[in-house]
Formats: C-alpha cells, structure tokens, sequence
C-alpha cells in the first residue's frame, strides 16, 4: 500500500511557476513510476508527466515539454512537478499517481495509487 499526498498547489498569474510536490508513505516508493495528471473542470483527467522509478525516464505530454519538469527524490519518498511559464490553460486539480509496472502508460486507470490532488489556477 502507498499513500501518497501533493501539496504546492495555488493560484498564479500566467508566466508564473510553481513547483508541486507528492510525498509517499511506505518504503517501496523506489519500486514505482510516477506519474502526475490533472483534470479541468467537466474533462476527463489527463496525462501530465510520468518518471522512472530510478529517475533516468522522463515522459510528458506535448503542452508542457520544455515548460514542466518531472523529478524524484527516493530518498524522500518524493516526486516533482516544477511547472514553468504557467497558462490560463493549466489550470486544473494535479494529482500524483503510483505505478508498479515499468511499462510506461499514459492511461489513469493503470496506475495503481492516487494522492487527493492539489488545485493549480492560473490567471490570465
């Protein structure tokens, strides 16, 4: 069982940053991916980044390359998401998600663990 819980959430005028956070219980957060999503209100929740679980893989969706950045700290049960030049279009509810399969995946229902998710919203 892992537990996870994002905090770093807020509200930010657009071309701002932020950096999210997810802390993992448990001692075997080095033998999952991890992965971050967010959902807008009335769509249907969507693909952000996903990392190895030793750090080298890093994926993301093609709206946040070269804006967002995914990175794990495994020796504080921690992932990241370091969002950069922040869009209305960003706005959303960020949830950090536990994979024990090495397969990568974009599809939600692959993961095995959710957090509760944190609000980001941007204003233009």
């Amino acid at each position: 069982q892992v537990q996870l819980v994002e905090s770093g959430g807020g509200l930010v005028q657009a071309g701002g940053s932020l950096r999210l956070s997810c802390a993992a219980s448990g001692r075997t957060f080095s033998s999952y991916d991890m992965g971050w999503f967010r959902q807008a209100p009335g769509k249907e929740r969507e693909f952000v980044a996903r990392i190895s679980r030793n750090g080298i893989g890093t994926y993301y969706t093609d709206s946040v390359k070269g804006r967002f950045t995914i990175s794990r700290d495994n020796t504080k049960n921690t992932v990241y998401l370091q969002m950069n030049s922040l869009k209305p279009e960003d706005t959303a509810v960020y949830y950090c998600a536990a994979d024990r399969e090495v397969v990568v995946t974009r599809i939600p229902q692959r993961y095995d663990y959710w957090g509760q998710g944190t609000q980001v919203t941007v204003s233009s």
